[in-house]
């Protein structure tokens, strides 16, 4: 499926409505599931994660749209068929056009960029992704940050800013499971999730490890301080954007009838269909064991 549009059905031949959806984040207070450690024996429930859960095993759909996270992924093998997973996994990548692996080596001739800014994936194929950051306009989009927010750790706003600079060539195999995202591009990888799982119609929504973050506070996020992430004692974010993000989700898809649920948290949303349930309501109502 390299290179597809995405599709909207719901799973496995479920009718619209029909089934149930699991939105994994990875926030710290999600740290109790883990999917190589919990059952869902509740079959109407498709899962959709985000991120490096994949290296806590299987979920049905894992969503990224950071560059050096994807090609981790992709590295992994992850996104290739697999006998134990059978056909129940997709793997939904922003940004993902496939052009030959000879445009790749052109587009360096004449241009001198250090190696360490060219992160090339492990096994070369006959085709690859190219996507990243232009390091050479880094440091003017630094200094003009600067500038718009003086009040900021500078050194921590430099940090994160310098996160996935570069070019990034990830070379893919032919029949993969990777599905091109559409629609949204530049949302954060947690509310893409949401929304991909939301437009194949479940029934309810349940949604576990959204912890907005704040910069007034460390980061969360269970893999902080792993590779292709910021650091364990990074500075978190300003919550606007995810908060504005989620919320849209909300009010779009509430006018389908979705029932959302939100997991042990703390976040009030004026949206019809919001729901706040406990993790022993969650476990019960999917049957995890």
């Amino acid at each position: 499926m390299t290179g597809m549009e995405q599709s909207y059905s719901p799973p496995h031949g479920t009718p619209f409505g029909m089934h149930k959806a699991l939105v994994i984040g990875n926030g710290e207070s999600r740290s109790w599931f883990k999917p190589c450690h919990q059952d869902i024996t509740d079959n109407t429930v498709i899962t959709w994660g985000c991120n490096a859960i994949y290296r806590d095993g299987l979920v049905h759909n894992l969503v990224a749209v950071d560059y050096g996270m994807q090609q981790e992924i992709y590295d992994s093998g992850y996104c290739l068929d697999n006998p134990e997973y059978g056909d129940i996994k997709n793997i939904h990548f922003a940004n993902w056009s496939l052009v030959p692996a000879e445009v790749a080596d052109m587009m360096f001739m004449g241009f001198d960029i250090p190696e360490t800014f060219i992160h090339r994936s492990l096994k070369r194929t006959g085709q690859c992704v190219i996507s990243g950051k232009d390091p050479n306009t880094l440091q003017e989009k630094i200094e003009v940050a600067m500038q718009m927010n003086p009040s900021l750790d500078m050194d921590d706003l430099k940090l994160k800013m310098e996160k996935d600079v570069g070019v990034w060539i990830t070379y893919v195999e032919e029949n993969d499971d990777v599905v091109n995202i559409d629609y949204p591009v530049g949302w954060s990888t947690g509310n893409t999730a949401l929304h991909l799982a939301c437009k194949a119609r479940p029934s309810e929504v349940y949604i576990m490890g959204y912890d907005l973050s704040s910069y007034d506070k460390p980061l969360n996020n269970m893999y902080k301080g792993t590779d292709n992430y910021l650091p364990a004692d990074t500075k978190g974010f300003s919550p606007d954007n995810w908060y504005g993000q989620m919320k849209a989700v909300f009010q779009e898809f509430s006018s389908y009838g979705i029932d959302f649920f939100l997991v042990d948290s703390t976040l009030k949303f004026d949206v019809k269909n919001v729901n706040h349930i406990t993790k022993n309501d969650l476990c019960m109502r999917l049957q995890i064991i």
